[in-house]
């Protein structure tokens, strides 16, 4: 007998979506970059994303991505990226297999603030023949996004004594501003995941779509910056080398947080775990790091 496939359920209409950000709120931190994709959804969202879940209202599994006709390209995983939030991680191997969850003939990204997905992922490269990369690293929202959220982890015991504001910049030098397309190519450059033509593109899109802030020098051209993408978090963040430990990125990142947290986004990042710099850096603006970690699989197929 022919296996019946999972059944899938897209989530459309302002109702919906209101109602499944109600719903991943309550999993917060693990639910986290579902909840602030779905978040910007309900802001209007400028990704065109959508919604698929198991069933509903009481789903388990929900999947955001990206519509078909936006997934035009088999080799730019970074338009083809899921990001994936489950009850029941262990139970959503068949819904995740499903070819009109997921394509798994394209390049993609999945991410997730759940490392428990990690098994039904890798039974799935056996079983769709791809193979995957995994990249771990630790997540931090800001105190003010946590007592709104979950005042559950607020740990005031592990912050430091300092205010949690950054030190004064010289305003004669530096002119705050926001970035603009044309400056993609130089976030590009130094961005960990990117350095590429297709990571321009989304970068381009983030400037185009989301809040960014940008430290200007003295020739006018941004020297530090912070961006954020269609999830919500605040990312890409860099300063060119001649510009570094002045405490400029610190200043960014405490702009950036305080301009979101004014418009009622929730603010989160997250820090390479051998990237001590950004980690105290975090620690001094009063991030706190979460019980779950940041995650994302590269899918390739083979």
């Amino acid at each position: 007998m022919a296996k019946v496939s999972a059944m899938m359920f897209p989530l459309q209409g302002a109702q919906m979506l209101q109602m499944l950000e109600t719903y991943l709120r309550k999993s917060l931190p693990e639910s986290l970059k579902v909840y602030g994709t779905v978040f910007h959804m309900n802001q209007g969202n400028p990704f065109k994303l959508k919604v698929l879940v198991d069933k509903w209202p009481d789903c388990n599994t929900v999947v955001v991505r990206p519509q078909e006709q936006e997934m035009i390209d088999d080799f730019d995983h970074y338009t083809n990226t899921y990001q994936i939030y489950s009850k029941n991680p262990e139970n959503s191997q068949d819904f995740l297999s499903s070819p009109e969850v997921i394509n798994w003939k394209q390049h993609l990204q999945i991410q997730s603030s759940q490392s428990s997905l990690n098994e039904a992922i890798q039974n799935l490269a056996v079983v769709k023949s791809f193979k995957v990369e995994q990249t771990q690293r630790f997540l931090y929202m800001t105190t003010e996004t946590i007592k709104k959220l979950v005042p559950s982890l607020l740990d005031v015991k592990n912050l430091p004594p300092n205010s949690g504001k950054p030190k004064a910049i010289n305003q004669e030098m530096f002119k705050l501003s926001s970035l603009d397309v044309t400056h993609a190519a130089l976030v590009n450059k130094f961005w960990h995941f990117g350095g590429n033509e297709r990571s321009q593109r989304f970068i381009e899109r983030c400037i185009r779509n989301f809040p960014s802030v940008a430290l200007l020098g003295p020739e006018g051209t941004p020297v530090s910056w912070g961006l954020m993408d269609q999830t919500g978090e605040m990312r890409m963040g860099g300063t060119v080398p001649e510009y570094r430990a002045q405490g400029l990125i610190t200043y960014v990142a405490y702009t950036q947080s305080q301009a979101l947290e004014k418009l009622g986004f929730p603010a989160y990042a997250h820090a390479d775990k051998n990237n001590k710099i950004v980690q105290k850096m975090f620690y001094n603006l009063h991030y706190l790091p979460m019980p779950c970690d940041w995650i994302q699989w590269h899918c390739v197929p083979l």
